[in-house]
C-alpha cells in the first residue's frame, strides 16, 4: 500500500527536530514546509500564514498537518483549523508541548517566573533574544525585560553539549537560576504518527 503524500506545515524552530523524526523513521512521504520563526514576534500572523499554506497544500497532498501549537494566537489558529480540518501540536506552546501538560504545569506551580529554552532558541539566544530586544545595545533594559523572572529552564531535544553550555550561559547573562530537562523527540514521534504510518520508539 502506499502511503498518503502527506504535508507538516511547521514553524521554522521546529524544521531540525521534524526532519529528525522523519528520517529515522523513513517517513518519505512525508514533506515540510515551514513558516520563518519569527512569526513567534507577531502570533496574530500565524494563523492567516497557516491558512495560506494549507490552501496551496490542498492540491498536492493528501493529508496536512499542523507542527504548531496555539503560540499565542488565543485560539484564532484553532479556528482556522478547525474550518480546513486540520490538525495541530497539542498544548498551549511548544514548551507544554515538549514536556506534557502536567509535567509543564508542575514546572510553572513550582517557579511561574520562569523564562524557557529549547534547542532552537538555545541555538539562536543570541539573535532571537539578546538582540532581538536591544539588550546588545541598552543592557540596562535587563531588568525591565527579566526582573519578574528567577529560573530559566532549558528544554533540550538532543544531547548536545555545546548547547547546554549556550544554555547555561544564558541564564548566567540574564541573571537567572538554571535548570536542564531532557524532553527528547518522543513527543514529535507521537504527535505525527497519525500521518506517518509505522513509527519507530524513542527512549527518550
Amino acid at each position: 500500500m502506499v502511503p498518503e503524500r502527506s504535508l507538516i506545515i511547521a514553524c521554522g524552530a521546529l524544521a531540525r527536530e521534524l526532519k529528525q523524526v522523519l528520517d529515522a523513521n523513513g517517513w518519505r512521504h512525508v514533506m515540510i514546509q515551514c513558516l520563518p520563526p519569527e512569526l513567534h514576534n507577531r502570533p496574530e500572523k500565524i494563523p492567516a500564514a497557516v491558512a495560506e499554506r494549507i490552501r496551496l497544500g490542498r492540491a498536492h497532498f493528501d493529508r496536512i498537518f499542523v507542527a504548531y501549537a496555539d503560540c499565542g494566537t488565543g485560539g484564532l489558529l484553532d479556528a482556522v483549523l478547525e474550518a480546513e480540518g486540520v490538525e495541530r501540536l497539542p498544548g498551549a506552546h511548544c514548551y507544554q508541548f515538549f514536556t506534557g501538560t502536567a509535567a509543564f504545569d508542575a514546572l510553572a506551580d513550582a517557579e511561574p517566573g520562569t523564562f524557557y529554552l529549547t534547542d532552537f532558541l538555545a541555538r539562536h539566544f543570541e539573535r532571537l533574544v539578546w538582540q532581538a530586544l536591544g539588550l546588545d545595545r541598552h543592557p540596562e533594559l535587563l531588568p525591565l525585560y527579566f526582573g519578574n523572572y528567577r529560573r530559566l529552564v532549558y528544554l533540550s531535544q538532543g544531547d548536545n553539549m555545546a548547547l547546554m553550555a549556550k544554555a547555561e550561559e544564558a541564564a548566567e547573562r540574564l541573571g537567572l537560576a538554571y535548570q536542564h530537562i531532557h524532553s527528547g523527540l518522543g513527543p514529535f514521534t507521537a504527535a505525527l504518527n497519525g500521518i506517518g504510518g509505522e513509527r519507530v520508539s524513542w527512549a527518550s
